[in-house]
């Protein structure tokens, strides 16, 4: 009998593994998707996900749009090799439903954390509300500290200039922002870092500067080593100077 590998995200619900499970393509397997199919859409699915037209360059995703295995924490549970896809422009996490192959949305609210399959690790804040890009509130940890240091992506549809057979193309960006005891700071620039975690001016260019990286094409670690130089510090950390 011919057998299939699926993933089941409605098996969450139950607190079953979301580790793929080998099953019968028969009734069995089709009984046991629809009778979870219910909980399933209640407590997880948002909807299907509608793919964006073919007249558009690109795609809305991070990094890439092909499904890799990673790990999806709900309701203080890691749930591995569950397929899963970032929608960074509408900052939506997309797994799919296995009998017809489509995309689903997963609740953003039910999402606490999830990591990708290349290593990307995502989590849901709040507090930044006032942020144009914040959306559903899911940026990437690039230093996980008590100074936290966040990315931000999202993609923005920009029109095309020259004819052919695209309309529109996704342009991606990416926002950094140093987070402390639930408040967020955007940095953009080595002196506004600098100026935000209260540090040395002469301490801090030479930390950078013994890492040997380029403050703009290594942003994100480069403020990561601020943000360590910073909690090391002999003076307590109270938050972030004006």
């Amino acid at each position: 009998m011919l057998k299939i590998s699926f993933f089941l995200s409605g098996l969450l619900i139950f607190g079953w593994s979301a580790k793929a499970q080998e099953v019968s393509a028969s009734d069995s397997y089709l009984s046991l998707y629809q009778k979870q199919l219910p909980f399933f859409q209640e407590l997880i699915s948002g909807g299907l996900y509608a793919d964006s037209p073919r007249n558009f360059d690109g795609h809305p995703f991070f990094e890439t749009r092909v499904f890799g295995n990673g790990i999806l924490r709900i309701n203080e549970v890691n749930y591995k090799e569950v397929p899963l896809l970032y929608d960074s422009q509408a900052d939506w996490v997309i797994t799919f439903q296995p009998i017809h192959n489509q995309k689903i949305l997963i609740k953003s609210e039910k999402v606490e954390e999830f990591e990708l399959q290349d290593g990307s690790e995502f989590r849901n804040f709040k507090g930044n509300e006032s942020y144009t890009h914040h959306r559903n509130g899911f940026y990437e940890i690039i230093s996980d500290g008590e100074i936290k240091v966040l990315a931000k992506h999202h993609k923005e549809l920009k029109p095309v200039k020259e004819l052919g057979d695209y309309t529109k193309v996704f342009v991606a960006y990416e926002d950094l922002f140093y987070w402390y005891n639930g408040k967020f700071e955007s940095v953009s620039r080595k002196s506004q870092a600098i100026n935000l975690l209260g540090l040395d001016k002469k301490e801090a260019k030479q930390a950078l500067k013994a890492s040997r990286l380029d403050f703009k094409r290594n942003m994100g670690q480069s403020l990561a080593i601020l943000a360590n130089l910073r909690t090391k510090g002999s003076d307590t950390f109270e938050g972030f100077s004006k």
